[in-house]
């Protein structure tokens, strides 16, 4: 088992090149999608920036817990108010 906070890489070089060719595409599709969410909320880079500035100021040894009361404190009620994932673009 892996190390916790370690990434390990996945080897795709287990599959055949049909299923290369469609995890190919559905990263490309991924990332397309990703990029208009983003550029449809330019308030995403505003809390990635806020919360990367506190981390690089405070240095926390903890950043999974770090993150968890910074988020926290910006929806103290703890609701989640996530609208879905949408396909009707």
């Amino acid at each position: 088992m892996a190390e916790k906070g370690v990434e390990t890489k996945l080897d795709t070089s287990v599959l055949n090149a049909e299923q290369q060719e469609k995890l190919r595409q559905f990263k490309i599709k991924t990332r397309i999608d990703n990029e208009k969410y983003i550029r449809a909320h330019p308030e995403v880079e505003v809390l990635v920036g806020d919360f990367l500035r506190e981390i690089l100021l405070k240095r926390p040894a903890d950043i999974r817990e770090f993150a968890g009361d910074y988020f926290s404190r910006l929806n103290p009620s703890g609701d989640s108010k996530e609208e879905g994932n949408s396909d009707a673009e």
